[in-house]
């Protein structure tokens, strides 16, 4: 487990050195790109969130931002970074964060997504970086540092949320996305999503369940 957790944190690192739902339909233009949003309101905090349809699968178009009894906090408590980048989750908080309708996402569930922009199935089973320019299709078109952005070409918007270690640092802000899977690999560990600003791939890896990350929701079938 501590092995795991250190390779981890390892490849962290390297990485930045190198419930109600009112539905609708928006049609937003990005650039020279037009996406058909649908939109849900969250009856617990009164907070709307855009979703997303890619493949089979409806995605939260947004890191979700909903405010836990406790295990889940605003990056270095700045609540600018809270409204535009959502709330960062331990694992056990980020399964009780989800509204109604919808929950956190399988690692299958990701591979699925990460297969529908042109992954295949052997690089999905892989853990790091893998494919080729899934993370760049995925990221959004601005707010990544260092002429990070994306090209965001099925409106998922992916941002650069950071993370808060279970020591309590936050790192990464501006520069890496985190997002958590449902999908345990030992009591301790649970995989993950990883995208960066100075790559154009996906990281799949394992991470301690204490360690807070962002939250995409994924609708119910």
């Amino acid at each position: 487990m501590k092995k795991n957790q250190t390779a981890f944190r390892a490849v962290i690192l390297f990485a930045f050195s190198t419930l109600l739902l009112n539905c609708s339909k928006d049609v937003v233009q990005s650039d020279s790109q037009t996406f058909n949003y649908s939109k849900f309101t969250d009856a617990r905090d009164g907070k709307t969130y855009q979703t997303i349809k890619i493949g089979n699968q409806e995605w939260m178009a947004e890191n979700l931002a909903f405010e836990t009894d406790s295990d889940s906090w605003i990056y270095w408590n700045d609540k600018n970074d809270g409204v535009q980048y959502g709330r960062l989750y331990t694992w056990g908080a980020a399964l009780q964060a989800v509204p109604a309708g919808y929950h956190l996402p399988t690692d299958t569930e990701w591979k699925q997504l990460e297969i529908n922009l042109g992954m295949s199935q052997s690089d999905a089973n892989g853990t790091s970086f893998r494919g080729s320019n899934e993370g760049t299709l995925l990221k959004a078109k601005s707010n990544w540092a260092d002429e990070g952005n994306g090209t965001n070409e099925n409106g998922f918007s992916a941002l650069p949320g950071g993370f808060r270690s279970n020591a309590g640092s936050y790192l990464g802000i501006y520069w890496q996305g985190y997002w958590w899977s449902a999908t345990e690999s030992d009591k301790s560990n649970s995989w993950i999503r990883m995208i960066t600003n100075n790559n154009s791939k996906v990281g799949r890896n394992i991470s301690f369940k204490g360690d807070a990350y962002s939250v995409r929701c994924l609708k119910n079938n």
